[in-house]
């Protein structure tokens, strides 16, 4: 037995209820399947037991009442004996009916009183009486008991009176055991047959709503399809409860492929609508050399870069929301590094990979290879001889994967980072580069609803870290 005083005991207990609570928790979450099937095999757990215990009590109701029945019957054998003349009534009493009154603590036992006084009983009895309860005016009773040697008894009482004598007390005593042990195998015979009902039920719940859940396994699994990529819309040969649904995510489908290719009609009649009035004025104000010319031409250029970044940033909003754009992350991060090691090869930077191979990027493929690119780039030029790119699923979530590139380089303080994720800021004037590639990769990742930091690195130097959104299925 659990001790309650020791608290390591009530913790333990506590934990236990906790852990199996949420354990029923996580389950519901997860599986509409689960549920469907713990709901239904609990009804039919809880229907069985009731059902079974039922079964016993009416059971025992019916063994009780023939039990009564046989006391009945050798009641009225002890009355007819005690009617006949004196002559007759010993020998009438010595003929009554089961051998066992005869047979010492055999459990069936007979006995007649007047006030209190044995006047005559059963052989059985040896020696023995039988505790019977006071009639208090009821003619007659029955009821369990304590007998002889601690059996438990069934005992019918009746108060009767024979001509002008005083009434006596008649008692009829049989014994439960037989009773007890056709009930306990009855029980356990209901439980073996219930018990393999059950376990029927519960394979035919769980088949039932395998089959009956499938149709959404098969919707999911389009969708995932279309999701990857593989395919264009959702399959709609569904059940009639279903189909609406799919008709309705493919119009969705639809509905938003017009708008992006909408959008990026509009993105490049914009872009062309603005590309010769630019060209015009910075061509008319390079033709001067007064300080107005000059500075046309410089802001033209400003607005030329301007108009460029936030078209590039309408571009990626636009395919971020493309239903079905993903690509797997690996070959991505295969091909930059041998293509960062061709390009710094005067360098010759030890470029590790460490990668799970089974992750998609939720999208544009040359979105990620710029992110990468600019990393690894920036990586390549200020190591010193080692850098690492590590992609994983986050910890933080399943939906997001974490691509993380360090250096042994020199790295940067704590302002230095700030600066560096600054559009057009640039740290060293005589490294080759425009001061744009981090900001472009706080674009990217802030489109696609992940993040960008720097940090510091055990390799020594810059530890880049970029979040991500995976496909998950």
């Amino acid at each position: 037995m659990p001790d309650k005083t020791n608290p390591d005991s009530k913790q333990s207990k506590a934990s236990i209820n906790w852990s199996l609570i949420g354990y029923i928790r996580k389950k519901q979450q997860a599986s509409l399947a689960w549920r469907l099937i713990f709901v239904a095999g609990l009804w039919a757990l809880v229907s069985l037991v009731v059902a079974g215990a039922i079964l016993v009590a009416l059971f025992r109701e019916a063994g009780e009442k023939a039990l009564d029945e046989r006391l009945e019957v050798h009641m009225t054998a002890i009355v007819s004996a005690l009617a006949a003349d004196e002559a007759q009534k010993y020998s009438a009493l010595r003929r009554i009916g089961d051998p066992r009154f005869s047979m010492p603590l055999s459990g069936w036992y007979w006995t007649v009183q007047r006030n209190g006084k044995v006047l005559y009983e059963s052989d059985s009895l040896f020696g023995d009486t039988l505790s019977l309860k006071p009639m208090n005016g009821e003619l007659a009773l029955t009821r369990n008991i304590t007998g002889p040697a601690g059996r438990e008894l069934r005992v019918l009482q009746k108060r009767i009176q024979f001509g002008g004598l005083q009434p006596v007390t008649i008692a009829v005593a049989g014994s439960t055991k037989e009773l007890g042990e056709s009930t306990a195998s009855f029980a356990w015979q209901a439980a073996i047959t219930l018990g393999v009902l059950g376990l029927g039920l519960v394979a035919a719940i769980f088949l039932q709503v395998r089959f009956g859940l499938r149709p959404l396994t098969e919707l999911q699994e389009s969708l995932g399809r279309v999701r990857q990529g593989k395919e264009e819309e959702v399959q709609e040969d569904l059940p009639k409860e279903l189909k609406p649904l799919a008709v309705e995510l493919n119009a969705l489908i639809h509905s938003n492929r017009e708008v992006v290719e909408h959008s990026r009609t509009q993105v490049g009649n914009l872009a062309h609508a603005l590309k010769t009035p630019l060209s015009v004025i910075t061509n008319e104000a390079r033709s001067s050399d007064e300080p107005l010319a000059l500075k046309v031409s410089e802001q033209a250029d400003i607005m030329r870069g301007q108009v460029q970044h936030y078209l590039e940033k309408a571009r990626m909003a636009a395919q971020r929301r493309v239903i079905g754009v993903s690509c797997e992350a690996a070959p991505v991060v295969t091909r930059m590094a041998r293509a960062m090691e061709k390009i710094h090869r005067d360098k010759q930077p030890e470029i590790t990979v460490d990668m799970d191979e089974t992750l998609l990027f939720r999208g544009e493929q040359q979105d990620l290879e710029e992110i990468l690119g600019n990393l690894l780039d920036n990586a390549c030029k200020w190591c010193d001889k080692k850098v690492s790119v590590t992609l994983k699923n986050n910890n933080s979530s399943a939906s997001l994967i974490s691509l993380i590139v360090e250096d042994d380089g020199p790295g940067l303080d704590a302002e230095e980072k700030k600066r560096a994720l600054r559009r057009g800021q640039r740290l060293d004037e005589t490294v080759p580069g425009t001061g744009l590639g981090l900001s472009i990769i706080v674009d990217i990742a802030g489109i696609y609803g992940g993040s960008f930091e720097l940090g510091d690195s055990e390799l020594g130097g810059l530890k880049a870290t970029v979040i991500l959104p995976s496909l998950t299925i």
